[in-house]
């Protein structure tokens, strides 16, 4: 006697459900971007960046500019993501 074991194969709606998908989504929507300067090198990748509103925070690097080796120096103009909840640290997005 043999036994037919069939297992569920999962797709990708499965796995990427609408909801899940709206809660991910939902994460950078409420993101603020704001162009500003780098004054400052500190240390950790980390930058000191002034804001075109005259505001100074403490910013560090997007996951996709390190990845990619972009050159991030003193004076060079930016694009920084703020949060809402905290607006003295962000993440450098864009080098013009």
């Amino acid at each position: 006697m043999f036994m037919l074991f069939v297992f569920h194969q999962k797709t990708l709606f499965d796995i990427f459900k609408p909801n899940s998908i709206t809660k991910f989504m939902s994460k950078k929507i409420n993101l603020i971007p704001v162009k500003g300067e780098i004054i400052q090198n500190l240390s950790n990748d980390k930058f000191r960046v002034k804001l075109e509103n005259g505001v100074y925070v403490i910013a560090h690097l997007a996951g996709k500019i390190r990845k990619n080796r972009i050159r991030v120096s003193v004076g060079d103009k930016v694009t920084v993501e703020l949060s809402p909840y905290d607006l003295s640290k962000g993440r450098i997005i864009y080098r013009f």
